[in-house]
């Protein structure tokens, strides 16, 4: 029996619902990087990164691939940098009608 459509779509948004991830992600729009320049711009200590990188790719949601010593990554999907695009709009119009109401009932 297959899993209703629902739960899969819970699972691809559960393995994003991290700040961590969606920098990875965001920063994995701008083109491939190695595990060291992730590490370096997301911050994280390499264990913890690795942990991370791991849940991205089990939701094939990234692939690595060997390249020298190091391990260079990417999106598997291009449509990923328009669903956190499209993400960042919606929160962005959200947080502007928000500031808008609280700007008007102060008055």
């Amino acid at each position: 029996m297959t899993e209703p459509i629902q739960s899969v779509k819970a699972e691809f948004f559960k393995a994003i619902a991290h700040p961590a991830r969606i920098r990875m992600l965001e920063l994995l729009c701008e083109g491939e990087r190695s595990v060291s320049e992730l590490t370096e711009e997301v911050g994280l200590e390499s264990s913890h990164m690795s942990q991370q990188l791991g849940v991205l790719r089990r939701a094939n949601l990234v692939r690595g691939r060997k390249e020298g010593s190091s391990v260079v990554y990417s999106l598997t999907d291009r449509r990923i940098a328009k669903l956190l695009a499209l993400s960042k709009e919606i929160l962005l119009t959200y947080l502007t009608e928000t500031a808008d109401q609280l700007a008007e009932g102060s008055r």
